[in-house]
């Protein structure tokens, strides 16, 4: 029987098989408050090396957490629309163009501005991708 870190583990290990990431390119922010753990689910994106919020779920553990996570992914990821958003960090000259799947347009700004300076960035455009 595993004891639950391996659990906590090998549910890790399966997110990023799921989300075809290498998992050094995720990070599992857990967070209590109260008697709930909060999963913000972050990607890092290998090219830029700029982080973006993927996902939050909540629980009363962070194996419940994991999991719920799981089950976005298989049964709700897909399901959202796609989004390419074309940024730049102020003071540099690269526009950079990344990729979101969201409800919506303010999702997807959430994700993008999870954990930065709002003066920091300048968005450029974001677009929803047609459904292919």
């Amino acid at each position: 029987m595993k004891d639950i870190n391996e659990e906590i583990q090998a549910l890790q290990s399966d997110i990023a098989l799921y989300l075809r990431v290498d998992i050094d390119n995720l990070v599992f922010s857990f967070k209590q408050k109260d008697d709930v753990i909060r999963l913000d689910l972050i990607t890092i994106n290998p090219n830029h090396d700029q982080s973006f919020l993927f996902h939050t779920t909540k629980a009363e553990d962070k194996l419940g957490a994991l999991k719920k996570m799981v089950d976005y992914i298989r049964n709700q990821y897909n399901n959202d629309d796609t989004f390419t958003l074309q940024w730049m960090k102020i003071g540099e000259s690269t526009l950079h163009t990344s990729y979101f799947r969201a409800k919506n347009i303010y999702e997807v700004l959430d994700k993008f501005f999870f954990e930065r300076d709002l003066n920091s960035y300048r968005i450029y455009g974001i677009t929803l991708n047609p459904i292919s």
